[in-house]
């Protein structure tokens, strides 16, 4: 529902007034920038928006949503690949203002409010020498990623980002404020573990923290296209028997000379001293094209990927997690990418396993504890014109691996088009009981634009 076709002016700027933060509307000087997010496919114009400057200005606007029945995107790094945070007509909150960070080196603990992106994050939590699981995209915001699961290069060692969330203080659709942790609403802190923004706005996140470098070594090594055969089996045997303290993507890619490569990215986060050693294999196999792998701040090689991803380009994703990673997936994968439209397209299977496979699968509503890999298709391009070309190649290459796929899905890279696999994302009853905590905190589903969580009403 349109906010200026169905509210009386005065209201509107009754709301605006209310705020610490800022009210914009179509044609003041800031709206076209602060309706924008990463993905260049999105491009909607919310009747308001609310760029929230604490909780105060967050509860006022989840109050003023639903007393005027006004659809609700919630906007934190703006980074979802669906456009979650922005939406046409109705109430953008956005909090992309709340930066707040308070690193606890004693507890090693860190609380962190919405705005905050991996970037940054890292930044003020590598003063001391402490990291948790966090994107490996710098520009992500950390609110999007931990509530939908959180994979990155430290998972294998200390989890999903998800698991080491200590606490959230979360405004539900009621308009109150609520903390979720394992003793406080510890049903709500479970759901808020995987399952989205289904529940409310998260204001504040509490993580634990580990001792991780400052250095570490990882980085890129690659090979030419020509050896994906050799370099796939290779990857499955190397994984296989890898210590917890190391992760290993692998990824097709386009050299920035327009060669098709193949890619290992590494990160290694245990004692420097062993991690020649571990690596030696990986750095010996074939002949690359450039091995960039070297000791390096944890926080560069956080931001490596960074340059891949800008924001304004087009994107488009297809996922799932695999279950055979044989001869006939890496058939199919090097036959899929040879058909690529864009040089600026990746897929990559990521590395799961370790601690991630540790946490029960009813501990989260991230519930994808056993899968040893994910794969993600990345379809990026820069003109319009080229879209039904690029994605009908991400969906093709993604059509042409699901007998190699789980039916399992990762909410956090779910396209728009995908609310017919949410609920594969969540084994067991896990879906179940994502909808009856959904029905007690959000009845109305006022919180929809998202990975959307369908009460039983």
């Amino acid at each position: 529902m349109s906010v200026s076709t169905t509210l009386a002016e005065e209201r509107i700027e009754g709301f605006k007034a209310s705020l610490r933060g800022e009210g914009l509307r179509s044609g003041d000087d800031e709206y076209e920038a602060a309706r924008r997010v990463w993905n260049g496919m999105i491009d909607r114009r919310p009747s308001l928006i609310a760029r929230c400057a604490g909780t105060a200005d967050v509860i006022q606007a989840v109050n003023f949503a639903r007393a005027n029945d006004l659809a609700v995107a919630v906007r934190g790094g703006g980074h979802s690949i669906a456009g979650h945070g922005v939406c046409d007509g109705g109430l953008m909150i956005d909090l992309s203002r709340l930066k707040g960070i308070r690193v606890d080196p004693a507890r090693r603990t860190v609380r962190a409010e919405p705005g905050v992106t991996w970037g940054e994050f890292d930044h003020e939590t590598q003063a001391f020498g402490l990291a948790t699981t966090g994107g490996i995209v710098p520009t992500t915001g950390i609110a999007g990623l931990t509530l939908g699961g959180g994979l990155g290069y430290l998972m294998r060692r200390f989890g999903l980002a998800c698991d080491n969330l200590l606490s959230a203080d979360i405004v539900t659709a009621d308009g109150e404020l609520r903390t979720a942790s394992a003793t406080e609403n510890a049903e709500l802190f479970w759901g808020l573990r995987g399952g989205g923004g289904n529940f409310g706005v998260v204001t504040s996140l509490e993580y634990r923290l580990h001792p991780v470098g400052p250095l570490v070594l990882g980085g890129f090594i690659f090979h030419p296209l020509a050896v994906a055969q050799e370099a796939l089996r290779f990857y499955r045997e190397f994984t296989r028997t890898a210590p917890e303290d190391l992760t290993t993507y692998f990824a097709f890619a386009t050299s920035p000379e327009g060669q098709p490569v193949v890619v290992f990215i590494t990160c290694y986060s245990g004692p420097l001293e062993q991690g020649e050693e571990v690596l030696r294999p990986l750095r010996r196999f074939g002949a690359p094209l450039a091995d960039m792998v070297s000791v390096m701040p944890y926080t560069a090689l956080q931001t490596l990927a960074g340059p891949l991803y800008p924001p304004g380009r087009l994107n488009y994703w297809k996922s799932s997690f695999i279950v055979q990673l044989g001869q006939e997936a890496f058939d199919t994968m090097i036959a899929q990418f040879q058909l690529v439209p864009s040089p600026y397209s990746a897929v990559a299977i990521e590395q799961l396993g370790g601690a991630v496979s540790r946490v029960g699968a009813e501990e989260t509503a991230f519930s994808q504890r056993s899968i040893p890999y994910s794969l993600i298709i990345t379809s990026e391009w820069t003109d319009s014109a080229e879209t039904d070309r690029n994605v009908k190649w991400a969906r093709d290459f993604w059509t042409a691996m699901r007998p190699f796929e789980s039916e399992a899905a990762y909410v956090n890279y779910l396209d728009a088009d995908e609310q017919e696999r949410i609920k594969a994302s969540y084994a067991g009853g896990t879906y179940e009981r994502l909808v009856a905590l959904k029905h007690q905190y959000d009845p109305s589903n006022l919180f929809r634009h998202n990975q959307n969580v369908r009460t039983r009403a």
